[in-house]
C-alpha cells in the first residue's frame, strides 16, 4: 500500500510539472499564455522518375543488326544473340541484363526486320506497342545510308520526319513508355576493317553497302568522296536521332557510343564483313546496358 500511495503522489507531481511548461509562455517574460498548437509536417510529394533504370519488359525495332543476322549462320537471322533481346549466354542481351533471363524469355519481344529502313519503324513500333512494355530499343539506320549509289541514300530530312513519326506511334499507344535509341554504327571503319580481308573484299563485291563498300580497294579522288559523302549522311542521322530523342522526356540515345565504338574484325560476322558477330553483338548488348542504366543520359 505504502508504494502504491507514493507511486500516486510521484505521479502527481510529474503531471503538474508538464502542465506547468505546457502553459508556460515565451514573449512576455514568462506570464502564462496559451499553449502553441503542434504543427505536423506535410509530407513530401512522390515524384515518379522520368527514367525508370530497371524496366521489367523489353522491345525491340530496328534492322538486320537487331535480328543478330550472319551472326550465327550464313544468310540468317540468329535473334537469340541479339544484342537487344536475345537469350544466349555468350551475349548476355540487354533483355537479360536487365530482366534475369528467365525473366527476358517471358517479358522480351524482337519486332526488328532484316533489310529495314527508317521508313518502316512506324509499323515496327506499333507493332511492339501491342506488348506494353516499359522499354523500347531501335537501331537503325545503316540500311538508309548503305544503297547503290551515294545519291540514293535516304535525306536527312526524309530519315527526320519517319523517326519522328515512329516515336508519335509509340507515344499514342504508350506514353511513359521509355526509349533507347542507339546511334548509326560507322560504316567508313567497318570499310577500314574489313578491306584488310580477302575474303571480306570478295564478299563486299556480291553487293553489300555498295555506296560505302563497292571498289573497296579504290583510293582515287572518286572514291573517297563517295565514302566520305556516306559518312557525312551517317553523321546527319545520329544527330537526327539525339535531336528527336531530346525533344522526349522519356527517350536516351547512348550519346553516340555505337558510332564511335572503335570495333575491330574480331567483332565482325566473317560471313560477310558487315553484320556484328556474336563478340560484335555481346559489346553492343555491354553499350545499351550501361547507357540504360546510367544515372544520367550519355552525351
Amino acid at each position: 500500500m505504502g508504494m502504491r500511495t507514493g507511486a500516486r503522489a510521484v505521479a502527481a507531481v510529474v503531471a503538474l510539472a508538464v502542465a506547468g511548461v505546457a502553459g508556460c509562455g515565451v514573449g512576455d517574460g514568462g506570464s502564462p499564455g496559451p499553449a502553441a498548437s503542434p504543427t505536423r509536417a506535410k509530407p513530401s510529394p512522390t515524384r515518379t522518375p522520368l527514367w525508370d533504370r530497371s524496366p521489367s519488359s523489353v522491345a525491340a525495332v530496328g534492322d538486320s543488326i537487331t535480328t543478330g543476322f550472319d551472326a550465327c549462320v550464313v544468310l540468317a537471322d540468329c535473334k537469340e544473340v541479339s544484342w537487344a533481346t536475345g537469350s544466349s549466354p555468350r551475349v548476355d542481351s540487354l533483355a537479360v541484363r536487365l530482366l534475369g533471363r528467365a525473366e527476358a524469355a517471358r517479358h522480351s519481344w524482337n519486332h526488328a526486320v532484316s533489310g529495314a529502313r527508317v521508313a518502316d519503324l512506324p509499323a515496327q513500333m506499333a507493332r511492339a506497342a501491342r506488348h506494353r512494355p516499359e522499354l523500347v530499343t531501335v537501331l537503325v539506320g545503316a540500311n538508309d545510308a548503305c544503297r547503290p549509289t551515294a545519291s540514293s541514300m535516304t535525306s536527312a530530312e526524309a530519315f527526320r520526319d519517319d523517326f519522328e513519326k515512329a516515336v508519335r506511334t509509340l507515344r499514342r499507344a504508350l506514353p511513359r513508355t521509355q526509349l533507347y535509341v542507339a546511334s548509326v554504327p560507322n560504316l567508313k571503319r567497318l570499310w577500314a576493317r574489313g578491306r584488310t580481308s580477302v575474303l571480306g573484299r570478295q564478299v563486299w563485291k556480291l553487293g553489300i553497302c555498295p555506296s560505302m563498300l563497292g571498289d573497296a580497294e579504290a583510293l582515287d579522288a572518286t572514291a573517297t568522296a563517295r565514302r566520305n559523302a556516306v559518312q557525312r549522311r551517317v553523321v546527319e542521322y545520329n544527330e537526327v536521332l539525339a535531336e528527336v530523342c531530346a525533344e522526349d522526356k522519356r527517350c536516351r540515345t547512348d550519346g553516340g557510343a555505337v558510332h564511335d565504338y572503335r570495333f575491330g574484325t574480331g567483332q565482325l560476322s566473317h560471313w560477310d564483313w558487315f553484320h556484328p558477330s556474336v563478340n560484335g553483338q555481346a559489346r553492343l548488348a555491354e553499350i545499351a546496358y550501361r547507357s540504360v542504366t546510367a544515372r544520367r543520359p550519355l552525351t
